[in-house]
């Protein structure tokens, strides 16, 4: 079978291979994809700004249907609409396995950058990571249900209360979905783009975004500061993953308010660190997800609550990947599926 892959280390490096098809092992299944989004993280592994173990099959936001189970599997059988959480392998015995928090396992091996992923026909993931799909759920918005983890895990890192006013900067995807999440907590949001997020912008208002600023148009601390008698935003998500869009975030949030950095930027930044002594600000990071967070995004799927559906921009072949990853990098596209030939 074909998938797209990083075949060795450095920026670039990426093209379509031949593999053979995954067998089910112990404990362990084979999904056949049907949607496998592409992220901002394979985009920082193409251009080396992410750890990868090449040559490995890129593409961890999967939806598919299982194929195949291996000896001992007795949560899912051939025919079930599934997703799946993206480590493979963790350790097991770290301090970070035993208190229940895979992602920051240092020997962690996910699909799409420690092992074959998804942009690919076939896939093999663990068992105890398969999520069945509500019966209301498409394939196509279930394979986004990873990034919706990814934005839940942040709200589990950051307290929102329904009073809150949060700002999310950077309307791309993650921006898009935190957004839903921050309101299905009942939150009122502001999301914050630029000139070339216009589309994405209008997109935020149709699924119910309370206000959306374009900053290269408006004053955006005037802007939150006057919805919030002159506080600031009581929560942040910076879901941009640029440094203008992580300084821009500290600026809007108020004194003892709360940051959370969910954009991934790939490289070091200068941030003004002070701000966080002066403000008083708690600072959250949040990396990928924990089995929790999947619950949780698959329930406001299910409840239609989040909405991912709207915004799949394009779905093209893995044929196609260089189109996909030029569109996403011209921030042509919101969320582009890749689907086997």
């Amino acid at each position: 079978m074909k998938g797209v892959a990083k075949i060795a280390r450095g920026d670039g490096n990426v093209a379509l291979i031949d593999v053979s098809e995954p067998e089910a092992i112990p404990g362990h299944v084979v999904i056949e994809v049907q949607g496998a989004g592409v992220c901002g993280t394979d985009l920082h592994i193409y251009h080396d700004e992410y750890p990868s173990f090449p040559p490995v099959i890129l593409g961890h936001e999967v939806a598919g249907v299982v194929v195949a189970v291996g000896d001992g599997v007795v949560t899912c059988t051939t025919g079930d609409r599934v997703t799946s959480e993206p480590y493979f392998s963790v350790c097991g015995r770290c301090v970070f396995c035993r208190d229940g928090l895979p992602n920051q396992c240092p020997q962690r091996r996910s699909i799409g950058s420690g092992v074959h992923g998804a942009f690919t026909r076939y896939v093999l993931v663990p068992a105890q990571n398969i999520h069945h799909l509500p019966a209301n759920v498409s394939i196509s918005a279930g394979a986004l249900t990873e990034p919706l983890a990814c934005c839940v895990h942040g709200l589990e890192m950051t307290r929102v209360e329904p009073s809150d006013t949060v700002a999310v900067v950077g309307p791309g995807a993650i921006g898009l979905l935190a957004a839903q999440v921050v309101k299905a907590a009942g939150a009122r949001v502001v999301l914050l783009g630029t000139a070339v997020d216009e589309e994405r912008l209008a997109l935020a208002r149709t699924l119910g975004i309370d206000v959306t600023v374009n900053v290269q148009a408006e004053d955006a601390l005037a802007v939150v500061t006057g919805l919030t008698d002159g506080l600031g935003a009581d929560v942040v998500f910076e879901c941009s993953g640029a440094e203008a869009g992580a300084q821009l975030a500290l600026s809007l949030v108020r004194r003892r308010g709360r940051y959370c950095q969910i954009g991934l930027i790939g490289r070091p930044i200068r941030w003004d660190l002070e701000q966080v002594c002066f403000k008083e600000i708690q600072v959250n990071g949040s990396f990928a997800t924990l089995p929790s967070a999947w619950r949780k995004a698959l329930r406001l799927l299910a409840n239609g609550q989040v909405q991912t559906t709207p915004l799949i921009s394009h779905t093209m072949p893995i044929t196609g990947w260089q189109e996909a990853f030029s569109l996403f990098e011209a921030r042509k596209s919101v969320k582009i599926l890749l689907t086997p030939e």
